[in-house]
């Protein structure tokens, strides 16, 4: 491990030395961050998923970055030119990008003005102007290097201007000083290229913009970035010209006695401004801005999978999938409260066949029969009609019966996927959809594991990011979730195990394989003594993995094997009978407890001690069922219904840069402002709520025009 690496990490990400280097050696011994984060709070000190990622990615970035260093230092040395001053700059670059502006001057250069010109032996010429120790005329001297390739006086001045303008554009110090003037004070421009074509006006607001670089808000930036790539855009970033020459001119020329040097001087340094230092200073800051904005629109996507995924199950209901449509009519399936399909039909309620009474009374009749108790509708096309039908069907019968409007983002994408047509071979795709929608309800996190995350649908401006970066982060959340959750062994699907903590495709085959040979595993060590997990493998995974009514109660819980051993001990000591865990009589004995005393006595560390009381209190604990459950209804709400001040209950669907969307069961959701979130200055609206969060809105204003809703959090 590099010592200096770690305490830059240290300072960075406000962490430990020897958290640092504890998680970075756990790492290196192959372990996975969702075990490291859950089992080994005493190594780490408490270090969460997040905090262990960091470590990792940090580490890596810097690695390469001193990998680049010793490059670089190799490349110079081996043209004779690495001195102590340039050793010292090259090891404080604490980016990539200062680092490769002091390499520039170095490289290997292309074919330019520059290097034609000194090909045609004009650099003493320019080393002689820039010198400002001239007497005489400059076209007397520069007389003396006319050659076939240089013909005229103006020619020769021309190159050494040419090979001038490189030597300032290499310079570092002036590149880093251009790029924070240029930054500080830098105004980004765009507008609409004219006979360019915004039919739906989507850019509308960026016709003719301008935002500070500085203040730039991340979302405008993609938004700015597309309409750029779409062809109806032009960008740039305007800066005071005349700052930066102004500069470049007090650093450049020495002495301004002899005014025809200066001003051949001035010229190059305008020419090394606006055709090589400026253009690439731009693109450099673009780049930075889009790489900000996607860490911030992909840090939100992340945190809106994570608020989604953690949404409550509703447990021991039967739930009617409700697929809307209209020509083709809408899909419907009975679920039982474990999720399986009962039965599947479909109706056809809208137009163009509008057999309104027909499709209630099959609705009817599929309530009574299978005792449903909540109607799932997805919200896609057709879906606030069929939120009518239903309120109709609910006031026509005799028996509670509730519904709620389920996102339904992605469900065509699972139900055309291989993974669908595998578990649902004889069904249709829509009839696949309306399962997917009905499972939702039941248990979230169990159906959305199907679907690539990226196709949930949970943030905005999802393809003007880099997909491998958006790919990995919610891959990264989806296993964090599922891991904190743990999954039963014995009726999980291939697509929830595979984020389970160092299982791989090979593993899960044996896993399935077995269950659907042997029936179910009676207890964790079945998955050694089978050889269907190695050592390894069994250590990384085995606590995420629950046994429910196996042959040891310590399976059902998320207690490590490793430490059932503690938990025996723990119970041997105070007298109680493991068969009594869960119980309010284990609870209250456990809240007496001196734990400061135990964790001597046993020699258990404080984090697992609580981990194990945890587990004992509540064994089959679901960190879901904390959070609030989903708002059901039984009537119709529409956008004529509303007045300004109105209050109402919502959900929230969306967490983006400027506000929230928020589903208060009319068509289209409303929007909160940020600035209709609290009286208080925040950063960004994930500071006040998160996808899945239940709201008190007030209704600020209705569009019936645009059929919009502009909401408020605060009382209007």
């Amino acid at each position: 491990m590099n010592e200096e690496i770690i305490k830059k990490l240290r300072d960075s990400l406000n962490i430990s030395v020897k958290s640092i280097e504890n998680t970075l050696k756990l790492l290196e011994d192959g372990n996975t961050i969702p075990f490291i984060a859950r089992y080994r709070k005493e190594v780490t000190g408490n270090l969460d998923e997040l905090q262990i990622r960091s470590i990792e990615e940090e580490y890596s970035y810097q690695v390469n970055l001193q990998k680049r260093k010793e490059e670089i230092k190799r490349l110079i040395a081996e043209k004779g030119l690495l001195t102590e001053e340039l050793t010292k700059k090259i090891d404080e670059a604490s980016k990539l990008v200062e680092l490769e502006d002091i390499y520039r001057p170095y490289k290997e250069k292309k074919k330019t003005k520059a290097t034609d010109a000194i090909n045609n032996g004009l650099e003493p010429l320019a080393k002689m102007i820039m010198s400002f120790n001239i007497t005489g005329s400059i076209k007397d001297i520069a007389s003396k290097y006319l050659n076939e390739n240089v013909k005229t006086v103006d020619d020769a001045i021309t190159g050494a201007k040419y090979i001038i303008a490189e030597w300032i554009s290499d310079n570092a110090y002036y590149r880093k000083q251009i790029r924070y003037l240029t930054y500080t004070n830098g105004i980004i421009v765009s507008k609409k290229k004219k006979n360019s074509e915004d039919e739906k006006k989507v850019y509308e607001m960026y016709y003719d913009f301008k935002e500070e670089v500085k203040r730039a808000k991340m979302y405008r930036v993609l938004a700015i970035n597309r309409g750029e790539d779409e062809g109806v855009l032009s960008v740039k970033i305007d800066i005071d010209e005349k700052m930066i020459l102004d500069y470049l001119e007090s650093k450049v020329i020495k002495n301004n006695n002899n005014i025809e040097l200066v001003n051949i001087v001035k010229e190059a340094i305008k020419d090394s401004y606006d055709r090589l230092i400026s253009p690439s200073i731009e693109r450099e800051i673009r780049s930075e801005l889009t790489e900000k904005a996607e860490v911030v629109a992909i840090d939100n996507f992340s945190e809106n999978l994570e608020k989604l995924l953690m949404q409550p199950p509703i447990k021991d209901k039967n739930i009617l999938g409700f697929d809307p449509a209209y020509r083709t009519g809408c899909k419907l399936a009975v679920l039982d409260s474990t999720g399986k399909p009962l039965k599947i039909a479909v109706i056809y309620p809208h137009e163009p066949k509008l057999e309104v009474e027909k499709s209630k009374q099959t609705v009817i009749d599929l309530v009574n029969k299978y005792n449903i108790d909540i109607v799932a509708i997805g919200n896609g096309t057709a879906s606030r009609e069929s939120e009518s039908f239903i309120v109709d069907v609910i006031k026509s019968i005799d028996k509670p019966l509730e519904y709620i409007i389920v996102n339904e983002a992605g469900a065509s994408v699972y139900s055309a996927s291989d993974l669908a047509i595998k578990e649902f071979p004889d069904l249709h795709v829509e009839e696949r959809s309306a399962i997917s929608i009905g499972r939702r309800l039941i248990d979230p996190l169990a159906e959305l594991v199907k679907i690539d995350p990226e196709s949930i649908g949970v943030g905005l401006y999802q393809h003007d990011v880099t997909n491998k970066k958006l790919k990995e982060s919610l891959n990264f959340t989806t296993e964090k979730i599922v891991n904190q959750v743990g999954v039963n062994i014995n009726t999980a699907s291939p697509s929830i195990l595979k984020y389970i903590s160092g299982l791989t495709k090979s593993t899960i085959d044996k896993i399935i394989n077995y269950r659907e040979q042997n029936g179910i595993f009676k207890s964790r060590d079945e998955l050694l003594k089978k050889k269907i997990l190695n050592e390894k493998t069994y250590e990384q995974a085995i606590g995420f993995l629950r046994i429910l009514n196996g042959d040891n109660v310590l399976d059902a819980t998320s207690i490590h094997p490793e430490s059932y051993k503690h938990t025996k001990d723990l119970l041997d000591y105070l007298n109680i009978d493991i068969k009594l865990i869960g119980s309010e009589e284990i609870k209250n004995k456990l809240d007496k407890l001196n734990k400061k005393e135990i964790s001597e006595k046993l020699g258990i560390d404080n984090y697992t001690l609580d981990d194990i009381i945890d587990s004992l209190e509540k064994p089959n604990r679901d960190p879901r069922d904390m959070l609030p459950k989903p708002i059901l209804k039984k009537d119709v709400l529409h956008l004529e219904d509303l007045k300004v001040g109105m209050k109402l209950q919502g959900v929230v669907r969306n967490v983006i840069d400027f506000g929230c969307f928020v589903d208060i069961g009319i068509k289209n959701d409303g929007l909160v402002h940020i600035s209709e979130m609290t009286d208080r200055f925040i950063k960004h609206p994930s500071e006040v709520v998160s996808v899945g969060d239940i709201i008190n809105v007030y209704v600020k204003d209705v569009n019936l025009e645009k059929q919009k809703v502009s909401l408020s959090m605060k009382e209007v």
